[in-house]
Order: structure tokens, then C-alpha cells, then sequence
């Protein structure tokens, strides 16, 4: 597990009875969270003095309360710089449990020793785009969401990247590759954080474990014969990390040495390394391999059993 410790503009203060509180730079939020199902004492005095607290609606949805709170304010990580605002839904526009993946992606990006093509895919408001843009390389961002492209654009411009080689991009995802590929375009690395589920411009339906195969095989499409890594980012837990790790195994398996390392991210995210030389074995490993191959096959078995029992729903 990666934890994201170099933040100095934002803190999770405490967590329990299904909230979470937070500080975002100076602001005091308090955020509904199903993962947080023990109790808490809230003895943290920014319980009650928090500036806005997301109050979930038992018909569906829900609103802010919110008591000093500005529209939108600036926090920084590093040498990045995003803009957060209150939205529906309880989000603010940025993940900061994501900031390890754009420490890892910015580091492979700066010791890569040549120029780095990144594809940021559900790219939302433009975190990872902005941290490898910031590290040197070339980032094409996709989104089908026109806003959230244009809040990406000033995160860009927030981080001193206005000019820099970005192509941004409002169109679906699995349509933007198809046509790349046709064009013969390839990238060095790829990012996607694909949601559990959704609808494209067109109406078309997405579903996470129904779509995420097909649509991580057709990425594979567009990857340059020297690839530095494929990051896949799932918020849902119906996937387990060993499924996305185990997937991109059997899609990337013409990349030599593809999945022989694997990092498991802090939210359920799996990062896989691709390697062009195959790492000498050690015996004092033995225990990982053994571990990171049985939880494979684990994975594998358990996405087996799902795609089974749906299909014998359907018939």
C-alpha cells in the first residue's frame, strides 16, 4: 500500500461513523464515507467548526451545508498547483490519495532518459495530466466532460503549464483510441481512471467489469513498442487489485517482462511496470513471487466465477 504522506495542504484529520474530516489548505471540510463503519470519539475540534459538511439526502443525492465557505480557493502539492471547489456528490475535483501516482508517474517520466507520450484517459480535472506535464513530457488528456476538461485547463495554467505540450481533448474515451489507432499515434505511457459506471455522449452505457477488458485490450492498441507504464486507477471495490493486475498481465504480454513488478496503490489502484530486461530471480523473493502469483490466480478465479454467474443470468 502506497500512503500519500507529502501533502502539506491537505490532511485527513480523523474519520469514523461514516464521515471524514479533512483539511483542504485552510478550509475544514466534513465528507460522508462508507468505508468508515467504526466509531469515532470526535474529540478534533474541527468536527464542529468545520466551514461546510456534505449532508447525504435518503432520496438519493444530497447537498453542502455550508457555514464560511468560499466558491473555489488553491491548494498545492509540491510544485503543483489545483483549484477545489465544492460539487455535487461530495467531491472537490481532486483525489489527493492519487498524488503517490503522480510521484510515481512523474519520476519514471524524468528518469526515462527520452521523450515520454503520455495518454491521461478519464482524465477529469487533470491531476496526473498536470504532474507529467510538469515532469517533461507530452500528455494528451480525454474527457467526455466539457468542464471538467476546462478545469483542467486551469489547473494547467495555476501550475505555470498554460503553454505547455498538452492536447486537450472532449470526446469518449473508447472512440479517441479507436481513431488514434487508425491514425497510427502511439504513447509511451497510459493512464485511465475509468468509472464503475456511466453513459458517453452518445448515451452508450459503461459498466467496469463488463467494459474494462475489451476497453484496456484496445488501449493496448495505441502503446509504443518501448512502453515506461500503464497505470490503472479503480475507485469502486468490486474489482479486486489482483483482477486489474492479473488483466493487465494476460492484455500486455507482448511487452517483455510486463508484470513482473506490481505496486498496489492506496485506493484500490494498481500500478503495473512494464520492464524490457527480465529482473535476475533471488531466492530470498521466493515468498513474494509465490505471494503476487497465487493472489493472481485468486483474482483470475473470482473474475471467472462473476463473468459465469452473469451469464447464466442473462440466459
Amino acid at each position: 500500500m502506497w500512503i500519500a504522506e507529502q501533502w502539506q495542504d491537505y490532511e485527513l484529520l480523523d474519520c469514523g461513523g461514516g464521515e471524514k474530516l479533512e483539511r483542504w489548505g485552510e478550509q475544514y471540510l466534513v465528507r460522508p464515507d462508507p468505508q468508515a463503519i467504526w466509531d469515532s470519539p470526535r474529540k478534533n475540534p474541527a468536527w464542529k467548526r468545520a466551514n461546510a459538511r456534505y449532508l447525504r439526502s435518503q432520496s438519493g443525492g444530497g447537498h453542502w451545508e455550508k457555514k464560511t465557505l468560499p466558491e473555489s480557493w488553491k491548494i498545492r502539492y509540491r510544485d503543483l498547483t489545483f483549484q477545489v471547489k465544492p460539487m455535487n456528490f461530495k467531491h472537490t475535483g481532486l483525489f489527493p490519495e492519487q498524488a503517490v501516482n503522480w510521484d510515481f508517474a512523474m519520476e519514471k517520466i524524468r528518469n526515462a532518459g527520452r521523450p515520454i507520450r503520455v495518454l491521461n484517459l478519464f482524465a477529469y480535472t487533470g491531476g496526473a495530466t498536470v504532474a507529467c506535464a510538469k515532469a517533461g513530457a507530452s500528455v494528451c488528456h480525454v474527457d467526455a466532460a466539457k468542464g471538467m476538461v476546462a478545469w483542467a485547463r486551469e489547473n494547467a495554467r495555476l501550475s505555470g503549464l498554460e503553454d505547455a505540450p498538452i492536447r486537450w481533448i472532449v470526446d469518449d474515451c473508447g472512440k479517441f483510441v479507436e481513431r488514434e489507432i487508425r491514425r497510427g499515434k502511439t504513447y509511451d505511457a497510459i493512464i485511465m481512471d475509468p468509472p464503475s459506471y456511466g453513459r458517453g455522449p452518445g448515451g452508450e452505457v459503461w459498466k467496469l467489469e463488463d467494459n474494462l477488458y475489451d476497453f484496456v485490450k484496445l488501449c493496448a492498441g495505441v502503446l509504443s513498442e518501448r512502453p515506461l507504464f500503464v497505470l490503472i486507477n479503480s475507485y469502486t471495490t468490486g474489482l479486486a487489485p489482483s483482477v486489474l493486475g492479473y488483466l493487465l498481465k494476460v492484455v500486455m504480454f507482448r511487452f517483455r517482462g510486463f508484470g513482473n513488478d506490481y505496486a498496489k496503490g492506496f485506493h484500490e489502484a494498481w500500478v503495473a511496470l512494464p520492464k524490457l530486461n527480465k529482473p535476475k530471480f533471488h531466492w530470498k523473493n521466493l515468498p513474494n513471487y509465490i505471494w503476487v502469483e497465487c493472489s493472481l490466480i485468486v483474482g483470475l478465479f473470482r473474475y471467472l466465477i462473476y463473468r459465469i454467474q452473469r451469464a447464466l443470468k442473462v440466459t
